[in-house]
């Protein structure tokens, strides 16, 4: 079936539903409340099973021609041992395909292009959406891909869940040189982690409780193994994002609305409006230790399209379709936000040789 649909937000989630949706033969429309779209560089790693969703949408020959593939680094303590490999190998001997990594401008390049290929879905920057109703009232579909603040997911489902601070600061950052090795290091309390994102380029981010300034970070960092103090005096602090981490909790008992919208007893009975869906951080923002936020993100666009797209016309089909979408995306995202928040306390600990000697019992 055909339909209307607005995508607030125009990250990475909200871009590729756009696709999807257009793809599905919708007139789509996406608003986002920045008046630029953020191209700051942190590396998304692509999962095979999101390039193949990639694929679907018809942008995973530009994700390749951008992205590196990813298949060696270790887990080692701050004097640089070793004491696990990262499962890549196998990661890619099942999937038949490598995980990838991509600069965040890339990817979102290669989803622009997606959508200018239709020529006909706007992008309206500084639009803030105050009003879910009023902008649903017009629509057959409204997509919340607005964020872990979703003011989508706070007008059809509440205030209950929201953003949760872990009471850790995270940076993160691109050096002009190649590590030669790739990986995360763990030490007590804080964590540094190293990825390839261009050739002559790496990606690195690291976790402190007390760090503020860049000079803070540095000097927690002195005195771990190379190429780490190299890495953050090779780096222009001006160019590094710092941010607190945090995710959504608790987690939400649905991803979807399709029916009226709640109203007090004292307004009168419940008005018709158009049913939502939450895709990306408005649905299950997560901590960023496994890596996953741009993944899921792309899995979620995926089959929300796929289940709108087989869906019998009508209310009660786009309605089914959420449902099916639900259905097969909301345990399955919130357990990668699960594993993902369990593996940063994991990784944070300051009980190091217990958990060092967990490590070293893992699969490579």
């Amino acid at each position: 079936m055909a339909g209307t649909a607005t995508v607030v937000g125009a990250g990475i989630g909200g871009l590729a539903t756009a696709i999807g949706l257009r793809r599905a033969g919708w007139s789509v429309t996406v608003l986002e409340r920045r008046t630029e779209l953020e191209r700051y560089g942190a590396a998304f790693g692509i999962h095979p099973t999101a390039q193949s969703a990639l694929d679907r949408l018809g942008v995973g020959d530009a994700l390749r021609e951008h992205a590196v593939p990813y298949r060696d680094a270790h887990i080692r303590t701050p004097d640089g041992t070793s004491i696990a490999r990262l499962p890549l190998e196998r990661i890619e001997r099942k999937a038949g395909r490598p995980e990838l990594l991509i600069s965040r401008p890339y990817l979102l390049d290669a989803l622009l292009a997606g959508l200018d290929a239709f020529g006909d879905v706007p992008i309206k920057l500084g639009e803030r959406v105050t009003d879910v109703d009023a902008l649903a009232a017009g629509q057959d579909l409204v997509i919340g891909a607005d964020g872990i603040r979703s003011a989508v997911r706070t007008a059809r489902l509440g205030d209950r869940s929201g953003p949760r601070e872990v009471g850790t600061v995270a940076w993160i950052g691109i050096a002009d040189f190649e590590s030669p090795v790739h990986g995360e290091t763990w030490g007590s309390g804080r964590f540094f982690g190293m990825t390839p994102v261009a050739p002559g380029r790496t990606n690195w981010y690291a976790t402190v409780p007390e760090a503020t300034t860049a000079e803070e970070l540095r000097g927690f960092f002195a005195d771990w193994h190379d190429p780490i103090p190299r890495i953050l005096g090779a780096t222009d602090p001006a160019t590094w994002i710092r941010y607190d981490m945090r995710h959504l909790y608790p987690a939400l008992p649905t991803f979807v609305s399709v029916g009226a919208r709640p109203v007090s007893s004292d307004t009168g009975p419940a008005s018709p409006t158009a049913p939502v869906a939450l895709v990306g951080d408005a649905a299950h923002a997560m901590m960023p230790n496994l890596g996953q936020g741009a993944c899921t993100a792309i899995l979620d666009a995926d089959a929300l399209t796929r289940a709108i797209a087989a869906a019998s016309p009508g209310p009660a089909g786009i309605a089914g379709a959420l449902r099916a979408y639900d259905r097969e995306r909301r345990r399955s995202a919130q357990r990668t936000a699960f594993a993902s928040r369990t593996l940063h306390r994991v990784m944070s600990t300051e009980r190091t040789r217990l958990r060092d000697g967990a490590v070293r019992l893992l699969p490579g």
